[in-house]
């Protein structure tokens, strides 16, 4: 149950926050009035009288009506403060950052589902409990830091089920010029989950204002047609998604349960789910980083690579990663590859990798770009791999770069990889709202991951008019003395519900053979069937 109260609060109130910044409530109310919050904001706890330049009131009877309460208090103290806000405040929103509930043991479970009782009955949203809060353009509503600068065009929205995943993602991505729109913390998510707040973000797409890209940490998948539903929607709208869900394993699973009270999903199921809804599925946080990255530049719409260098090395890596991945780096030869190769330097290579050596220079590299935009056709995109040996400065190089991203039409992937001896350089070109891959593995990885995750399957175009009848006789059948359906009955199964399968037929002669195999087409395998094994008498 997601409201106006819990995005967009005209008055806050933090139970138990204080003056010492090292506490979650202290953190929280110093986020809060450093992200610039404009309504109303009040402090309870009963030791204090003023906090953080917030007068500060000893319980919740002297509050006035308060619209969102951010519970920083022991566990066993909120069911009762849920209570009496909402009965007596007109409260209609909660964030729960307190931990020691179902992630905890059974009687963790009983005070939450009490607090999600009370939030149901009085119709309010109910965050949490265990996390970190909620960040957006309204408020900063974290005890975490770092708080990443907000933008809707470039940026993504971010849900997470574990608070402390969330800041380490943010810390990387911030690293390499990643932007966010909003961070929402799931935690226990047993009233608002992360399906929840995906589908908030897709009933209140705007295609101007909303942004274009969201990811997901994912410890749990509670609503998978939930999911199903909002993310094939929004990717119908143009928004691109990339999600970990982890706890696949039974040993993650467990880790999972302890950590966010999640419950298992299986790993195959959670691909197939995530195929079924055009959801790059990530492994990693490095990798959901690159991806979300990716995102941010232009589509790639083709295979056809140009990995632009100065560095030898690197170039075969990524040209190995993309390869490995179904992707092209086509070779470049002719009449235009000679033209191009006598603006650059002696000893430089334009068969792609196009390799302009240590020596290229910022003017060599425009020229490459408008070359690989406008003369090669079978270019689809660029990666540009360049850094620095520390003995001239990069930065006209990276100047270039950064015009040239803008106004071409083709993508191209920036690898910047010397953080230490271009650090300034690339601080000038992450300021231009670009993003830098410091790996050109990662990215490799990244872009293939990208390119190959399809569309949304079409519900339109599925079969809807399943035999249910005849799949629950097959299913009802008496099974092979090893428990299992035959083979048989298993692909009438699979025909009912309009599943692709290699072709098969029954002969018992020469004739019925001879009209099976034209009825099949070439290639094909021909087996006996009978008591002894096809192995074992020649008999494929």
């Amino acid at each position: 149950m997601i409201n106006s109260q819990l995005l967009n609060p005209k008055s806050i109130v933090v139970i138990g926050a204080s003056n010492d910044l090292r506490k979650a409530g202290g953190k929280m109310l110093h986020n809060i009035i450093t992200g610039g919050y404009k309504g109303n904001l009040f402090v309870v706890n009963i030791r204090e009288r003023n906090v953080q330049g917030i007068k500060c009131y000893k319980s919740i009877q002297e509050l006035p009506n308060v619209e969102l309460a951010i519970l920083s208090i022991p566990a066993k103290y909120c069911p009762q403060a849920i209570e009496d806000l909402a009965k007596y405040k007109s409260t209609k929103a909660f964030i729960v950052i307190s931990a020691g509930f179902s992630e905890l043991n059974e009687e963790g479970n009983k005070l939450e589902q009490l607090m999600i009782n009370t939030a149901n009955k009085y119709h309010a949203a109910l965050a949490g409990p265990n996390c970190i809060g909620i960040i957006n353009q309204n408020y900063h509503g974290v005890f975490t830091t770092p708080i990443p600068v907000l933008d809707c065009n470039s940026g993504c929205d971010f849900i997470s089920s574990s608070g402390a995943t969330a800041v380490f993602l943010m810390e990387a991505g911030m690293q390499v010029g990643l932007r966010f729109a909003s961070v929402y913390s799931v935690g226990n998510g047993n009233q608002i989950s992360a399906e929840d707040y995906l589908a908030y973000l897709d009933e209140k797409f705007d295609k101007q204002s909303s942004a274009k890209s969201i990811i997901m940490y994912l410890e749990n998948i509670a609503k998978p047609q939930k999911l199903l539903k909002h993310a094939s929607s929004l990717i119908s709208k143009g928004v691109r998604i990339a999600a970990i869900k982890a706890g696949t394993t039974d040993a993650g699973s467990r880790a999972a349960s302890s950590h966010t009270g999640a419950m298992a999903n299986s790993d195959m199921a959670t691909r197939a789910l995530f195929r079924k809804a055009g959801i790059v599925y990530c492994s990693s946080r490095e990798e959901l980083i690159s991806v979300a990255s990716v995102f941010s530049y232009k589509k790639l719409t083709g295979k056809n690579i140009a990995v632009i260098t100065h560095a030898g090395g690197s170039a075969v890596m990524l040209t190995d990663a993309l390869a490995q991945g179904g992707l092209n780096v086509p070779k470049l030869e002719g009449k235009i590859a000679d033209e191009l190769l006598e603006y650059l330097h002696t000893g430089s290579s334009v068969s792609n990798p196009i390799d302009f050596l240590a020596t290229g220079t910022a003017e060599q590299l425009g020229i490459i770009i408008d070359y690989c935009e406008h003369k090669f056709d079978e270019i689809d995109a660029m990666v540009v791999v360049f850094g620095s040996p520390g003995l001239f400065d990069v930065e006209n190089v990276y100047k270039v770069l950064n015009v040239k991203m803008d106004i071409c039409k083709k993508p191209i992937f920036p690898v910047l990889p010397s953080l230490v001896n271009a650090a300034k350089e690339i601080q000038y070109f992450l300021s231009k709202s670009h993003v830098n891959f410091p790996d050109e593995v990662t990215l490799g990885k990244a872009l293939c991951e990208t390119y190959y995750t399809g569309t949304p399957t079409d519900e339109a175009q599925m079969h809807t008019t399943i035999n249910t009848e005849k799949i629950r006789s097959v299913l009802e059948m008496p099974r092979e003395k090893n428990g299992y359906l035959s083979v048989a009955a298993n692909n009438i199964i699979l025909d009912e519900l309009k599943i692709e399968r290699a072709k098969e037929f029954l002969a018992t002669n020469k004739e019925q053979a001879l009209s099976a195999a034209q009825e099949i087409g070439f290639p094909l395998v021909m087996k006996v069937v009978g008591p002894v094994h096809k192995s074992d008498c020649g008999g494929v």
